[in-house]
């Protein structure tokens, strides 16, 4: 066989693997890998993704190995190329499982497909997604994050053996929740490099459940995901209003939780407060731990900036330590991110780190910062403003006062966000698409008769862009 005949012996592979797949799965799986090269009896393949390296081994390991001693030969091996960053073109190789070598005649080629448990499937490391820069080395204790972080690290340490499962950590932006959740996935591969972690936020998750469905290939999405030891789900608040992805999810979760496996989810409110999730997952969620990072203290923030300056290899003085610390309180990733402006300013300009630069960064980053108008912000204004309790608005009231907060509340959630009609309907009320499109209409008519109702809107919004 030649060595540069890579392209004529994929294609035989292919029609033998086309008589024996269904068209769709073939089309799917097979029909976007590019052949690359064939030396020393082993072909190369170029695969578009690890999810899809994943799969083809997973699930096509004895078609595969069955195909190239058909084709190649006894001894014959497979190479996956698998492109990484599309951007770039960035690959990796990757060596197919042993179980995918052609080492014994095929005896019925047109059955291996169809018979189950023939060969237990051997899968390659999980590649875990994690960022190893968030650990619990350098996740800073203090009190107002102390139980989550012990919680945590009792996760870590016995995943799916404590009855903090789920974990689900729960907090405002900025306070730590995706470095914790990352820290117990560094901490269990340490411990366990044998379980299979994985890292993944709610939104690719989403993405993923929507390209199957394009794609065909729902149950294969499941399967994948059911063969994970510990699961992170990070900002599970985007499945709001997402049904079918609720639905997928709630299987995949009863799976996981029956066969013993270990669950961490993270979420901008607690479950209480989810709008648009339906209330079999909100009880779910609420099964082991519910743990809340709040928004760290003054000395909190100290250490955090301390151990930021010290990782760094940076040196500020203690006043300017405690400056910064007790005037940007909103998130650990503002204190971060005033240390690198100090050191841009600093190096640029040739400034001394003092108390005066100090003021003028903060003045210049934190205070011209333009915050995101979240459709939580608007249900905290409006229900402030017309001193109305903000649980109200969920109900099913039909009082008059109650109706207009809740209209006005949408009206300006289309206006202030990209979200959806139905997602605003989801989150205010569980109202459909068109309730938001009628108070939407109901509210800018009342506002070019009625001053009053100008005014009050006008003075929400005002709120709203000074948060």
């Amino acid at each position: 066989m030649k060595d540069c005949d890579h392209v004529s012996l994929w294609n035989q592979c292919l029609k033998v693997i086309e008589d024996n797949v269904p068209e769709t799965t073939f089309r799917t799986w097979f029909a976007p890998i590019i052949p690359l090269k064939f030396v020393d009896k082993t072909l190369t393949v170029q695969v578009p993704s690890q999810f899809f390296y994943e799969f083809i081994e997973d699930k096509f390991v004895d078609l595969l190995r069955n195909t190239l001693y058909r084709v190649i030969g006894e001894g014959a091996k497979l190479m996956y190329n698998v492109m990484i960053d599309k951007t770039s073109r960035t690959t990796v190789d990757l060596e197919a499982s042993s179980r995918s070598m052609a080492v014994s005649p095929p005896k019925n080629l047109e059955k291996v497909n169809k018979s189950p448990g023939v060969l237990k499937i051997v899968t390659k490391e999980l590649d875990s997604q994690l960022n190893p820069n968030y650990n619990f080395e350098n996740f800073i204790e203090g009190f107002s994050n102390k139980l989550p972080r012990s919680v945590a690290e009792a996760v870590a340490q016995n995943p799916a053996k404590t009855v903090f499962n789920p974990l689900f950590i729960h907090g405002h932006s900025g306070v730590g929740k995706t470095h914790l959740a990352n820290a117990i996935g560094t901490k269990i591969k340490e411990l366990y490099p044998e379980k299979r972690v994985l890292y993944v936020s709610a939104h690719l998750f989403q993405v993923q459940y929507t390209d199957s469905v394009r794609n065909n290939t729902t149950n294969d999405f499941i399967n994948f995901y059911q063969t994970i030891d510990i699961l992170i789900i990070d900002d599970i608040q985007e499945f709001a209003g997402v049904t079918k992805t609720q639905n997928t999810f709630f299987h995949i979760f009863n799976h996981l939780h029956q066969n013993g496996k270990q669950l961490v989810l993270t979420s901008d409110r607690s479950p209480a407060l989810l709008q648009g999730v339906e209330e079999r997952l909100l009880t779910r969620f609420k099964w082991g731990m519910v743990a809340e990072l709040e928004k760290p203290s003054v000395e909190l923030r100290k250490g955090i900036l301390r151990n930021k300056i010290h990782r760094d290899g940076l040196q500020f003085p203690e006043e300017v330590i405690n400056y910064i610390a007790e005037n940007v309180n909103e998130s650990v990733r503002d204190l971060e991110g005033i240390v690198i402006s100090m050191m841009a300013h600093s190096t640029i300009y040739n400034k001394d780190i003092d108390i005066d630069l100090a003021q003028r960064v903060i003045r210049k980053v934190v205070k011209s910062e333009t915050k995101v108008i979240t459709i939580d912000n608007i249900i905290d204004a409006v229900c402030k403003h017309f001193n109305i309790d903000t649980t109200v608005i969920h109900t099913k009231s039909r009082k008059r006062d109650v109706v207009q907060v809740r209209q006005i509340a949408m009206y300006l959630a289309k206006k202030h966000t990209d979200s959806s009609s139905s997602k605003i309907g989801q989150l205010i009320g569980g109202k459909d698409h068109a309730t938001v499109l009628h108070a939407c209409r109901i509210v800018k008519d009342q506002c070019d008769v009625d001053k009053a109702l100008k005014a009050d809107i006008e003075s929400i919004e005002t709120t709203l862009k000074r948060r």
